[in-house]
């Protein structure tokens, strides 16, 4: 192939040529050969005809001698290298690839872009009506590709087993939230009929949640207290206008006359839940899914397992029967248990008989189902089955007249008129609804991604957004209280063949066949039967507990924001909990974005692998040439560590000699070599960034990479930049950190980086004739 002529030109203009590692490599600056490339052919000299920059063509190999350039003097004085080596000397160096920048267009500024966003999203047409149709309301979408052979029995069957544990469940959730029964079954009933029309997962069950009933209760427990009402008293009559009241505390407000505490408990958390559903809503519509992306995982374990404690903590006073005040504020976790122990020789025993019964066969059954799981085809309704036994026990044993024991009290049947809730009250609860909305938004979030993941098909975090949040919004005006995704429920509907949403719509029709004809058999269920459906519930959090050694191990951080979390909803509050949670969380983030890790890289052999040379055993380090890897993004908060790293790892303070080096001028400076203000005392000619980790760079970063660059210059050691993405080499050149010579200051790989640093040291020897 001696002799054979090679053309490397590219198809678009020559402006947009940008190679990735520079053509100087062991060859000399670019100056010698613009745009070039030789290439070696077996025993003979390469002949390429190369287009350079200008167009103009210049001749290499056998026939025409290499053009010679004025050689540079040092690499200090800012001039570029030329290494005028010869051919044969060029042929060690393998040839790099060119890569040709795709020309974009000119981007649009943001006037221009908000028109074209505005003008697009108002766009009117059949088709786009449709399409827009569809993306609000899901269930137009997926009723169309139907198969009721197929999916029919899986919803069916999901439906009615979901159905059957909502209900037991909502009777006693409805002792977290401080409210009757009803109000809880009005809540499944609505929030299951919406979610099936605008919701994207197939598997998740929304309804009442144990956490939001809590953080609910607590809401209306502080509102009943302010309007002179004593929460540690719970209404057992049909109680709409029950009016219990407390005389020493100060008179009810305007409006509420005539409203006794069931009704003003109901107004309370109707208005929460408006301005709940109205932030998710807003946050869906300003597209703010991914906000509730930055409650992690561990975070969102640490909270259950604090909520959980608090939970069960509240209903202590239900299963020993015994009358304590419901405690709020800081330390209400404590401050229960020193009441429950001063007050734990007046417990009904008839309460704590049932409530070890219940327990024990709860958590028996819980327990041979987890095991049989395999086997079972449909979870056993454990709860169903012990609410029907202990309604018949307490009623035909009367339990409530003989012993004392608190019943579930009368449940009406059908719908109460729907209401506007109360816009006074609206603002008074604004702020304890923000935790409200970030929690049930992050559960219900977090579990339509699982399940979309396990099952094969995707969710729009948006969407997922506006729809639990009109699962508050239209709920919130007839008589119902904050939602969201559960992970109980939503396991046992994918576990009972769940295929689609409509099995919600069969789990509402359980309860509402239970709203109009089976509520008031529920009538002397006792409380301390619901407090342990309530307990036994809480297993899956409680049990959260053995994974933080686990978590520890993998991640410090993360056990850590585990711990605190959990510790501060126990020891504070459960809002307190959450934002010690997101703040720990953040901290986290920015900690490890300030202090990343900073190594030395070795090289593996002769290989082009460079790897960390403390973590590794056999690397090499190049001679003269010091490779600096930073593991993270070089921005405002990190450049102070950026430079202590790097001047400590090498050895050599380049701010400090080269100010040195400016105060004590050009000729003192030229004989302080014995002092190390010269690269040969500093035992390297150059220092090479391994780019490949840096994410993006801030101003800050690139004022601090210009200042490093010039204090390098000024002592002889060369800056080289090494696998720079995109990003960053659009900033460094936007900066004007590269000028003319971009391809003698950034490299592809680490590996042609030190190349080129070599060649070119090389040739400074040669031409100062050592």
């Amino acid at each position: 192939m001696a002799g054979e002529e090679c053309k490397v030109q590219s198809s678009t203009p020559s402006r947009h040529r940008v190679p990735l590692e520079s053509r100087a490599a062991g060859r000399g600056a670019r100056g010698a050969d613009p745009g070039g490339r030789v290439r070696r052919e077996d025993g003979a000299a390469a002949r390429c005809i190369v287009k350079d920059r200008r167009g103009l063509e210049a001749f290499r190999g056998g026939e025409a001698p290499l053009p010679t350039r004025k050689p540079l003097r040092t690499l200090a004085e800012g001039s570029q290298l030329d290494t005028g080596l010869q051919v044969g000397q060029l042929m060690d160096v393998p040839p790099e690839p060119v890569l040709v920048r795709r020309q974009h267009p000119a981007p649009r500024g943001l006037l221009e872009t908000l028109k074209g966003q505005l003008r697009c999203s108002w766009a009117c047409s059949g088709p786009r009506a449709r399409a827009l149709l569809q993306d609000l309301v899901p269930a137009s979408r997926w009723l169309r590709s139907y198969r009721p052979r197929e999916d029919l029995p899986g919803d069916v069957v999901s439906g009615l087993v979901i159905g059957i544990i909502l209900v037991p469940q909502a009777i006693a959730y409805s002792l977290l939230a401080g409210l009757q029964p009803v109000y809880s079954l009005y809540t499944s009933f609505y929030a299951n009929l919406i979610y099936s029309l605008l919701g994207t997962s197939h598997h998740v069950s929304v309804g009442i949640f144990s956490l939001l009933c809590l953080m609910v209760g607590q809401v209306v427990d502080r509102e009943l207290r302010l309007a002179g009402f004593d929460p540690a008293y719970d209404s057992q009559g049909s109680g709409a206008n029950s009016s219990i009241f407390n005389s020493s505390a100060f008179p009810l407000g305007p409006g509420l006359q005539g409203c006794g505490r069931d009704c003003h408990a109901i107004r309370v958390a109707t208005a929460l839940t408006l301005v709940t559903g109205l932030y998710q809503v807003l946050m869906g519509v300003l597209r703010l899914g991914f906000v509730s992306t930055y409650l992690s995982q561990p975070l969102l374990d640490g909270f259950a397992m604090g909520a959980s404690v608090t939970i069960l903590t509240s209903q202590l006073r239900h299963l020993l029967g015994v009358q304590l005040p419901r405690h709020q504020g800081p330390g209400m976790v404590l401050r229960t248990w020193l009441s429950l122990l001063l007050s734990a020789g007046q417990a009904n025993v008839c309460d704590v008989v049932t409530s070890a019964l219940c327990l024990a066969v709860l958590l028996a059954t819980k327990e041979l189902s987890d095991r049989c799981r395999h086997r079972l085809r449909v979870p056993l309704p454990t709860e169903l089955l012990v609410i029907v036994a202990a309604t018949l026990v307490s009623h035909f044993g009367r339990l409530n007249e003989r012993f004392g024991s608190r019943v579930a009290g009368d449940i009406p049947t059908g719908f109460i008129a729907p209401r506007v809730p109360d816009m006074e009250l609206m603002g008074r609860v604004a702020l304890d609804a923000v935790p409200l909305a970030l929690v049930g938004s992050a559960f219900s979030l977090s579990l339509a991604e699982m399940f979309a993941r396990s099952h094969g098909y995707a969710v729009r975090a948006n969407q997922e957004l506006l729809a639990v949040g009109c699962c508050n919004v239209l709920p919130a005006f007839f008589h119902c209280f904050a939602t969201s995704a559960a992970l109980a429920k939503s396991l046992v509907k994918t576990a009972t063949g769940c295929r689609t949403q409509l099995s919600s719509v069969v789990s509402a029709g359980v309860v509402l066949l239970v709203l109009l004809v089976l509520a008031p058999l529920f009538r002397d269920l006792q409380r301390s039967v619901l407090a342990c459906i309530i307990v036994v519930s809480l297993r899956g959090a409680l049990r959260k507990l053995r994974d933080v050694p686990r978590l520890w191990q993998l991640s410090p951080a993360d056990g850590l924001v585990w711990v605190a979390t959990a510790a501060t909803c126990v020891l504070v509050s459960t809002e307190a909990g959450l934002l010690a949670g997101v703040l720990l969380s953040l901290l986290s983030l920015a900690g490890r974005t300030r202090r990343p890790r900073a190594v030395l890289l070795g090289r593996a052999g002769d290989s082009a692998i460079y790897e960390d040379a403390a973590e590794f055993e056999g690397l090499v380090p190049e001679p003269g040439v010091q490779v600096f890897r930073f593991g993270g993004p070089l921005c405002y908060a990190n450049k102070d560590f950026f430079l202590r790293s790097l001047y400590g790892l090498t050895g050599l303070d380049a701010g400090h000699r080269a100010a040195k080096r400016k105060e004590l001028g050009p000729q003192e400076a030229e004989g302080a070599s014995g002092l190390g203000l010269v690269p040969g005392a500093a035992g390297f000619h150059t220092v090479v960034i391994d780019c490949v980790p840096l994410l993006f760079v801030d101003a800050a970063g690139l004022a601090t990479l210009r200042e490093l660059r010039n204090n390098y210059q000024a002592l002889g050691v060369a800056l080289l930049l090494a696998g720079c993405s995109p990003p960053v080499r659009d900033a460094l050149a936007r900066s004007g950190f590269l000028g003319v010579g971009e391809a003698q200051q950034l490299f592809h790989s680490v590996h042609g980086a030190v190349q080129a640093a070599r060649a070119r040291h090389s040739s400074q020897l040669a031409d100062c004739g050592l």
